[in-house]
């Protein structure tokens, strides 16, 4: 197992995920964003514009996600 925070994963929180594999965490980090935004959390709201502007580049998206994973793979488990 192991953690990733929701700021990590380019959110706004230090809420932790925990999961064995980065496809798994990145569907909860996913999961708690939708949360975040029917709650109308400022904070998190913003990450997702930050985000939102990334998507807008498949290049920059998919080395962000590389890039996400790496760290995900090179931590150590639980």
């Amino acid at each position: 197992m192991k953690t990733m925070t929701c700021k990590q994963l380019g959110g706004a929180c230090e809420l932790e995920f925990q999961a064995e594999s980065f496809e798994k965490i990145a569907e909860l980090s996913q999961q708690h964003g939708m949360a975040m935004f029917q709650e109308r959390d400022e904070a998190h709201l913003a990450a997702m514009d930050r985000m939102k502007e990334l998507m807008q580049s498949p290049e920059a998206m998919a080395r962000w996600m590389e890039e996400k994973e790496k760290e995900f793979d090179a931590l150590p488990h639980q």
